[in-house]
């Protein structure tokens, strides 16, 4: 059974790297071509295969606030990568959007139940009721949109991107768990999300700004060619009545 858990935890921290060093790929080159996608399925399923592995190992050694964390990691990978296929209000959510929305759910409320109790033994509570109210958040907030898709024709390319980058914290989150033992636990496990908070509020602000001056400007350069295409037939008129031809 040890080598069995080996070959699994092995296996989780293999694909996390892959992981943690193959999204910013996916952030830094140009959004919806061949190199981002090519990225951002790379991240997805290594991510897949790293919460497949956390499960598996918090089942074999039972840690089920390990397998909470593992179920909020993996919703954020899915729905990120899942509304790519909801792009427009014909293109519903399935069975598995579906089944992914309500199970965050219920792993959301439970997180954060245990994080209450988990309060009267450690502080780390603190990390699964955090970790429980964004991922009940997100549960609602997609199932809001399964039921009625938004307005904004972009909302789903804010939704993919702010899903994927919150991924990629908990990816983060997970290396600094790891790795930084000179900060407390509380703030190895959170430090990522407060930055990365902020981070997505900041990005999201910058790209809708962008979009809103995008779409002034063509709406500006299709009225100005509307004008255009009103005032030809007077031109016309005028050209003809000024050759003396018969109106």
């Amino acid at each position: 059974m040890d080598n069995i858990f080996s070959v699994f935890l092995t296996l989780h921290i293999f694909f996390g790297g892959i992981g943690l060093f193959v999204a910013p790929g996916a952030m830094l080159t140009r959004k919806g071509g061949l190199w981002h996608r090519r990225w951002g399925k790379a991240y997805f399923w290594s991510m897949v295969v790293v919460v497949l592995t956390a499960v598996l190992l918090s089942l074999m050694r039972f840690n089920p606030f390990l397998l909470l964390i593992a179920v909020f990691s993996f919703y954020l990978a899915f729905s990120g990568y899942r509304v790519l296929y909801r792009k427009t209000p014909q293109q519903r959510a399935r069975v598995g959007d579906w089944s992914a929305a309500v199970l965050m759910l219920v792993g959301g409320a439970i997180q954060i139940g245990y994080g209450i109790y988990l309060l009267l033994i450690t502080t780390l509570g603190i990390v699964a009721i955090v970790f429980g109210i964004i991922g009940l958040s997100l549960a609602v907030s997609d199932i809001r949109s399964f039921l009625r898709p938004p307005a904004d024709k972009r909302a789903w390319w804010f939704s993919h991107m702010s899903s994927m980058l919150a991924a990629y914290i908990a990816t983060v989150s997970a290396f600094s768990v790891v790795n930084f033992h000179f900060l407390p636990p509380v703030v190895r496990w959170l430090w990522a999300t407060v930055v990365g908070a902020i981070g997505i509020a900041i990005w999201t602000r910058y790209y809708r700004e962008r979009f809103r001056r995008a779409d002034e400007a063509r709406n500006e350069s299709e009225a100005r060619r509307e004008r255009v295409i009103e005032q030809v037939p007077a031109q016309v008129e005028r050209r003809i009545k000024e050759r003396g031809a018969p109106a």
